[in-house]
């Protein structure tokens, strides 16, 4: 039996959705756009599939704030093997080599941490979605092509130890833009001497969403089903949620129709970049720039967007 065929819709907003384990990033999207029957949509960077946790999904006008988002500083809860690594660095790879684990005290595990928080140079893992000559990384290692993974600046804020047992420890790390927490087991496994990867991950939120009241997947099936449309809305945050945290530019009337022109202004604004703008009634303009002498420059600029309510 054929699908009947879905009738998108123009909706602005952002879904902040608790992706569950064992779907890609781009699945939980689609999967997502199509119960709210949004033309348009992206998401704010992947989660691996065995993670699970906090994917804000931006519709509509939204979308131009995935890139911002994108390079916002995030918090994980992993659950790390010891013992053991695999080619993906996780417990979705195949296995690659086991070693005995040392007897570790919780002493001697923070001091092994320790030196992974700040700003690091990190190898991405083999099987990642960068992308080399326009292609991902994981295209070519499933391939079975010899790739050396890139190198990169990172910076780690922090790692917590939660609580270890036997060859199975857990961590909370806090990181900006570009960090891997396979990376970080895979290497924290070579620092003990034994090899790790990571059995399990969970982002718990990405800036400026620190709380985030996130839904699944299946509560936002059965909201369809049994509520509706609009009860499905009302779930989406606001443009002007995504643009908490920034600084804030306010435009008078006449002001805020030039910059919707894409004209730059002068104004008594401090320097920013970016910085959001929005009318001296709280909607949201788009992104700009504020240079030192105070000329704000539009950078993304929204159209005029449905409001949707805020869920949460």
């Amino acid at each position: 039996m054929n699908r009947p065929k879905i009738r998108f819709r123009p909706l602005d907003g952002i879904l902040l959705l608790d992706k569950p384990a064992g779907m890609s990033s781009n699945a939980a999207l689609q999967a997502a756009r199509r119960l709210f029957r949004a033309e348009k949509g992206g998401h704010t960077g992947s989660l691996d599939p065995l993670a699970t946790g906090l994917l804000p999904l931006c519709f509509g006008e939204a979308t131009k704030l995935a890139g911002l988002l994108l390079g916002s500083d995030k918090a994980y809860e992993a659950g790390i093997v010891l013992g053991a690594t695999t080619d993906t660095d996780d417990a979705d790879g195949q296995p690659l080599r086991r070693r005995p684990v040392p007897v570790l005290e919780r002493a001697a595990l923070e001091a092994a941490l320790a030196p992974f928080t700040g700003v690091l140079q990190q190898r991405a893992p083999v099987y990642s979605a960068l992308k080399q000559g326009g292609e991902p990384l994981y295209a070519r290692a499933r391939r079975g092509e010899a790739i050396e993974a890139p190198v990169r600046e990172v910076e780690v804020r922090a790692i917590e130890l939660l609580d270890f047992a036997g060859d199975r420890l857990r961590i909370r790390v806090t990181c900006g833009t570009g960090t891997y927490v396979r990376s970080l087991a895979r290497d924290l496994g070579e620092a003990l001497g034994c090899g790790a990867h990571i059995a399990s991950l969970r982002r718990l939120w990405v800036d400026p969403f620190r709380e985030p009241r996130m839904h699944t997947l299946e509560e936002l099936e059965a909201l369809a089903e049994g509520a509706g449309e609009a009860a499905l809305d009302a779930c989406l945050l606001p443009l002007s949620a995504g643009l908490a945290g920034l600084p804030r530019v306010e435009l008078e009337e006449g002001e805020a129709a030039r910059f919707s022109l894409g004209q730059r202004l002068r104004g008594p604004w401090p320097a920013a970049e970016p910085a959001g703008v929005f009318t001296r009634g709280g909607r949201p303009l788009g992104l700009g720039s504020v240079e030192a002498d105070g000329r704000l420059s539009p950078q993304r600029l929204f159209r005029p967007a449905l409001e949707p309510g805020c869920g949460g």
